[in-house]
């Protein structure tokens, strides 16, 4: 800096901020050195050097020289107290408008114009650049240096928390930073600085750095500043979440600024995009835009083909926006998942999909990296009830009955359940590879038909009973159904043929067995920690305890399906019950935001 200003030419002007003690350092050099430029400065400094205790040691020879020029001095001093209210908020931005006020006297511009444009400037690019100016004010902000963060938080609180504001609006404004930080060199020694300017904010939120051309260094994160902020504070590593994440929190009377050097300059104009698509109270249905996942790769995916269509044109019915999506032909197609990312994103994806890679915590793990709601239980409780060894495990745990089985993981594996059985995959759909034996010598080729559709086969005893089922709808269990196939077998072809089966709403079963049916089918439902819609199948053996043959966290929707058809012996309709379903998961996610 020092060799680029002694570049001046012998008639140049050099003008510095007196209040910057840095430059008014670099000016006390100069002044030691020969030059025939003048130096002077603007801003707030004493009007006499002499008279301050601070003065650093190296400006002392400058104090005679300020004497000599007493009245030039004066009079470019008086020049900041003749800037009025300026456009830009900010004591900072008062002495920017000081200093190009005094260039302009010294190149000789007329001082009224002079005044008036200054005072009218309305601020450079992402320099507390005001992008929407409403309900809620967003702005967007260049500051990436504690000293720079500290002044613009002074700026706008000068501007939108001053004393003259209404005292009611005052109170229930809030000052929004979301701050981006630039670079690991630069976080690394400043993060109590940066964490003290931030706190003069009322609500901080904080993304991970910027790294520019550096690579990450260890132990230097944005989450330690978090740790050190004195004000309510949220830590959102990923940027592209900082839009979703900011508008969930937003407060009308808020003034939200994106601040930072980095590609946080996206933030605010992504955040006008997201507020402008929170749906409003009225007309909710249109305003919602809501995706119904079907297809899939199972072995069950012409079912859901059925489910998926019989959901969407429910939801028109009442009025939603619902669009079809085969997530396993766009990702193993193209790939594009533009539908589901941005502004234009759903606000929840209808799982109308069975099998694998749906009810498996498959498509929920893809919905959760997206911060996409969905419907039906979460990755956990979905693997979970998909693994049907393992459910049993638990249900067993928590007192209720299943049936003796083993799992077998290789062909080779010593089988101790002798027929009759039931043999079937363990983690698939659940019918689908099922087998019913009878005598001994079909069950090692049943053993052999289920290992083609699964890496390990459930071996169980074959209970004898009445096959029902009972669905659960967040903490309500409905009527049991029972499940009379005119093939005697529960098989694919009798689950999903329109009259193979024979469903009885409510099974015919004494009121007392019907209650204790559902409150296992609740219980089950929590143990596995599942939500939306479950239904538990189960066999109820003469005069006897039911026992729980598996779960299932994503029922079919189809005309044939078991959910629905309990549902509207309940008196909830089709449309009703599949409403209910994504209006559940609607407020569950929206909980968890």
């Amino acid at each position: 800096v020092l060799r680029f200003v002694q570049r001046l030419p012998d008639d140049g002007t050099l003008l510095y901020c007196g209040n910057d003690r840095g430059a008014s350092e670099l000016a006390g050099l100069l002044n030691e050195r020969a030059h025939s430029y003048d130096v002077t400065y603007y801003g707030a400094l004493p009007k006499r050097l002499d008279a301050a205790d601070d003065v650093p040691a190296v400006l002392k020879p400058l104090v005679k020289a300020v004497d000599r020029m007493a009245g030039a001095i004066e009079a470019r001093y008086e020049a900041d107290q003749d800037v009025p209210d300026l456009a830009l908020p900010g004591e900072h931005n008062r002495l920017n408008a000081s200093g190009a006020l005094m260039a302009c006297i010294e190149t000789g511009a007329d001082r009224v114009l002079a005044i008036r444009g200054i005072a009218g400037f309305g601020g450079a690019e992402r320099r507390l650049q005001v992008l929407q100016d409403g309900d809620i004010t967003v702005i967007d902000d260049y500051a990436h240096h504690p000293t720079e963060v500290e002044a613009s938080i002074g700026a706008l609180r000068s501007k939108y928390f001053s004393t003259s504001s209404s005292p009611e609006l005052n109170a229930k404004r809030r000052l929004v930073v979301v701050y981006q930080p630039h670079l690991y060199s630069r976080t690394a020694g400043l993060i109590d600085e940066f964490a003290k300017a931030l706190s003069a904010a009322d609500f901080v939120v904080l993304t991970d750095i910027y790294p520019a051309r550096e690579d990450p260094v260890p132990g230097v994160s944005s989450s330690r500043i978090a740790e050190l902020l004195r004000v309510p504070h949220l830590y959102v590593p990923n940027r592209h979440l900082l839009a979703r994440k900011v508008a969930a929190l937003a407060k009308p009377g808020d003034v939200i600024v994106g601040m930072g050097a980095g590609n946080i300059s996206e933030f605010a104009p992504a955040l006008i995009e997201e507020l402008d698509r929170q749906p409003p109270t009225a007309n909710r249905q249109q305003s919602l835009k809501i995706v119904v996942a079907y297809g899939g790769d199972s072995a069950e995916r012409e079912v859901s083909l059925h489910s998926g269509r019989e959901v969407a044109a429910a939801l028109k019915s009442k009025g939603y926006a619902a669009e079809l999506i085969d997530f396993t032909e766009v990702l193993l197609s193209k790939g594009d998942l533009a539908k589901l990312t941005g502004p234009d994103r759903p606000d929840a994806v209808f799982l109308a999909v069975h099998g694998t890679h749906a009810e498996d915590g498959a498509i929920q793990g893809l919905l959760e990296l997206l911060h996409i709601p969905y419907t039906g239980s979460g990755i956990q409780a979905s693997a979970l009830a998909m693994n049907k060894d393992l459910t049993k495990s638990i249900l067993k745990a928590q007192g209720l009955r299943v049936p003796d089985g083993v799992l077998l993981k290789s062909r080779m594996d010593e089988c101790r359940i002798k027929a009759p059985a039931v043999v079937k995959p363990n983690a698939q759909g659940s019918t689908v590879g099922l087998s019913f034996v009878e005598n001994e010598e079909d069950l090692k080729p049943a053993v052999e038909r289920a290992f083609a559709y699964d890496e390990a086969v459930l071996v169980e005893e074959w209970v004898r009973g009445m096959e029902i089922s009972v669905p659960v709808l967040g903490d309500r269990p409905l009527p049991p159904v029972e499940i009379v196939p005119k093939g005697g077998r529960y098989d694919f072809a009798s689950k999903y043929l329109p009259g193979a089966t024979e469903e009885i709403v409510p099974a015919r079963l004494p009121e007392s067995t019907l209650q204790r049916a559902k409150e296992i089918a609740l219980q089950a439902h929590k143990a596995l920690n599942c939500e939306g819609a479950t239904r538990t199948d189960m066999i109820v053996p003469e005069g006897d305890e039911p026992v729980v043959l598996e779960i299932n966290t994503l029922p079919g929707m189809t005309a044939t399906s078991l959910l629905p058809n309990s549902a509207r012996a309940a008196g909830i309709s089709f449309e009703n019950l599949v409403e209910w379903m994504l209006e559940d998961a609607l407020k569950r996610h929206a909980a968890k935001t």
